[in-house]
Parts: structure tokens; C-alpha cells; sequence
């Protein structure tokens, strides 16, 4: 096995790759140096079109390409195009790009590997987001939320869904939760009379939201602790947080994984509700008893 195969090491990043087809250019033969050409010029093609089409695009044989990927040392094309396709896997290319590469697998009739990628994904985004989370600060953020006058949670996009969820646990032994933006209204005007007194739990990763960021801003200045949630220790709403928690959002699909998010907002209302008096408990047990009588459960026979 040569050495971009060696199972002990590392793949090569697609940059590698794409360098050592430009270090041998010169020695190719013309028809397999078109398709090198390509490759060059169309990289992201590489991870997301088979073979066929790929070759079809550079108007070449498909064995083209697999000589191409022989010239650099590689023992064939599928190990030719294995960075490109990783690198695609943990994120590192468009959004568009992705969703191409997920057809192509599902053209191939390799759903399995999905299936197996999202599957062990998941769980590493888990253990990567709670591996670098303690209790310490978990409990000084519910500290800060039940000794609040309001708690405001914001979230756009797919983050919408995760804060109205939050909200609406929380609200089941709590009143004081509201999640923004409300409908018809902005997150900096539903923020306008909010201070010190007040917890603001904001949520975005990238590409940041910038109604998100400016509202963490803007409640910033207003002295509102800022609980922040984001997928990088440099986002700009982690950036000067009161508390701030980092989340891994990392999906072979082409968009951000919620996982951890939603993780991380259920643990962090369980601190909540650990730290909070006993009269809470009893406020959810009203809560659901008041729904069982009022026949919204289907009962056991």
C-alpha cells in the first residue's frame, strides 16, 4: 500500500491532494493532464459527482481519472476523492456542496453510510459538547436564570424552534420564560425594556445571525446577563458573555446539527429546576394534573 494509503495515518487534506497534482502536471500525459485541469478548477466537484460525471464534465475516459489519481499514489479514485468527500463530512464545504454530495451517495445506493455517519456523529457531538462543559457552570447559569425577573430566549432560523421548546418546558413550573422574537416583532424591541434584572439566553452558530448578535449587544448595554450558546469560543455572542457554552454542531448533512443544542438547553433547565425551590415541583404537578382532568392525555384503559 503506498503512502497516501497508509491506514496509520491521517488522510491528506484536499489542499494536499490538489498540490501534488499540480507538482506533477507537467509529467502527465495530455488526456489524464485535462482531467487534472479540472480537478484544479472544479475541487468541490471531486467530493460530490461520481466518477462518470466527473469525467463526462472534463470530457475524458473515467479510467482517466483513476490514472490521474495512480500518478500521485494513490491505489485508485475512490481513495483519490476520500479527502475531498471527508472534508464535506465534517463541514468544511458549502451548503449547496453538501446537499449534492448526499444525493450522490443516494444515487450510489450507500445510504448506509449515512445513516452510520449521522448515527456516530451525533454522538460525538454529544460527548465533544458535555466533555468540555462542567457543572460549575452549569449551575451558575441556572443560578442567574431562576434568580432573574424574566428570561428571554432567543433563537431565529432552525434556533427558533430549540427556544420556543425551551420556553415551553420551562413554562410547565414557570412564568417568567418568553421566547423572541414574538411574532410581528423584532428580538431588539422585544428586548427594549429589559435590564440587570433580566437573563437573556441567545443561540446561533455559523453562519451567525446578525438580528442575534445585535440583540445580545444591544442587552449587553442594557446590563441584561447574556447567556450565550454558539458553535466556536470566538462567535460573537460567546464573546463577552456572562455565560457561555460551547455546542458541536457537526453534520455529514448540509446543515448544522441540533443535537447538542437541544441537549444542552434540556440539561441546562434541569439545573434549573435543581436549584430552584420546592414549591416548583409542585407547580408542575398542578400543571399536569390540570391536563389529565382536562382530558388532553389519552388515558390508560
Amino acid at each position: 500500500m503506498n503512502r497516501m494509503n497508509e491506514p496509520s495515518r491521517d488522510l491528506p487534506a484536499s489542499a494536499e491532494v490538489l498540490a501534488s497534482v499540480v507538482a506533477g502536471f507537467e509529467q502527465l500525459t495530455p488526456q489524464v493532464r485535462k482531467a487534472a485541469a479540472y480537478v484544479l478548477e472544479n475541487p468541490n466537484d471531486v467530493s460530490v459527482c461520481s466518477i462518470r460525471e466527473i469525467a463526462d464534465a472534463a470530457n475524458v475516459k473515467p479510467n482517466t481519472l483513476v490514472r490521474l489519481a495512480q500518478s500521485i499514489g494513490f491505489d485508485g479514485y475512490d481513495d483519490f476523492r476520500m479527502p475531498f468527500r471527508e472534508e464535506v463530512r465534517r463541514g468544511a464545504v458549502n451548503f449547496p456542496d453538501r446537499v449534492r454530495w448526499l444525493q450522490s451517495i443516494g444515487r450510489s445506493g450507500k445510504l448506509g453510510g449515512v445513516y452510520r455517519d449521522m448515527v456516530s456523529t451525533a454522538i460525538g457531538n454529544l460527548e465533544e459538547t458535555f466533555a468540555g462543559i462542567d457543572e460549575v457552570t452549569l449551575t451558575s447559569a441556572a443560578r442567574a436564570i431562576w434568580r432573574s425577573r424574566q428570561i428571554f430566549t432567543l433563537g431565529v432560523g432552525v434556533n427558533n424552534s430549540n427556544a420556543q421548546n425551551f420556553t415551553y418546558l420551562a413554562s410547565t413550573g414557570m412564568v417568567q420564560f418568553f421566547a423572541i422574537p414574538r411574532p410581528g416583532s423584532t428580538p431588539i424591541d422585544d428586548l427594549a425594556w429589559a435590564d440587570q434584572r433580566d437573563v437573556l439566553i441567545a443561540m446561533t452558530c455559523k453562519p451567525y445571525r446578525v438580528e442575534v448578535v445585535n440583540a445580545v449587544q444591544s442587552a449587553r448595554d442594557q446590563g441584561v446577563q447574556i447567556i450565550a450558546i454558539s458553535d466556536s469560543p470566538a462567535s460573537p455572542i460567546i464573546v463577552g458573555a456572562d455565560h457561555a457554552f460551547v455546542v458541536a454542531v457537526d453534520t455529514p448533512q448540509f446543515f448544522p446539527s441540533s443535537v447538542s443544542m437541544i441537549a444542552l438547553l434540556e440539561t441546562l433547565l434541569s439545573f434549573v429546576i435543581a436549584v430552584a425551590t420546592p414549591n416548583v415541583v409542585e407547580r408542575v404537578k398542578l400543571f399536569h394534573d390540570r391536563r389529565h382532568q382536562l382530558g388532553i392525555y389519552v388515558e390508560d384503559p
